[in-house]
């Protein structure tokens, strides 16, 4: 792809603020049990939970957010499941929407926050800037139901589809290159292990 496509597409595509699309689309995290990723998603459901019990961050354990929450959502067979994670991690365990695909779980749905870079280590460009399309893969893993949001006019579908509980969902929301929020999250594993542990089996 040629570097003019490329800008077009980025421009295109990575338009939203993902510390406004985020919370529109997820709208009331307490619904849900949730597994954020490392570094952007774990500040973005930060921000959104005050990293309330029903939300583990994750932290170098890249690309882990989605097997951790296909488990708990098999273990929770009543409770709505939701993983949060970025681009780069999505592409480095695409196999794992594989396993969603197969196991078919009605209550785990997903949300990739995809801004084109790997943006813990620098912003350097993932392949969702030029030739990847994880929502194509997502469907091709066997996930039926899902969407690209790349405007505001479809947060409402998105979030409806976060909420479906007939079937394994995925949603990529498209962000620009902005920071995510500016929060300050808890490192200390075994605590908010023990938190969100505490309050599942409460």
């Amino acid at each position: 792809m040629a570097i003019t496509e490329l800008k077009t597409k980025q421009s295109n595509m990575f338009s939203l603020d993902r510390c406004t699309a985020v919370p529109s689309i997820i709208g009331d995290p307490s619904e849900f049990l949730i597994i954020a990723g490392l570094s952007g998603t774990a500040k973005d459901i930060g921000q959104l939970t005050d990293e309330s019990p029903n939300a583990f961050l994750l932290g170098g354990a890249m690309g882990a957010a989605v097997t951790m929450a296909l488990g708990l959502a098999l273990s929770q067979p009543d409770r709505k499941v939701l993983a949060v994670f970025g681009d780069g991690e999505c592409l480095m365990n695409s196999s794992s929407l594989s396993t969603v695909g197969f196991v078919q779980p009605n209550n785990l749905s997903l949300l990739c926050v995809d801004n084109g870079t790997y943006g813990e280590t620098g912003n350097q460009l993932t392949h969702t800037a030029n030739c990847a399309d994880l929502e194509i893969i997502a469907n091709g893993s066997g996930i039926e139901k899902t969407i690209t949001v790349t405007s505001e006019a479809d947060y409402g579908t998105a979030s409806n589809l976060l909420h479906d509980q007939t079937a394994p969902t995925f949603v990529l929301l498209s962000v620009h290159q902005g920071d995510p929020p500016d929060y300050r999250r808890n490192f200390d594993a075994v605590k908010r292990k023990t938190i969100f542990r505490r309050n599942l089996l409460s």
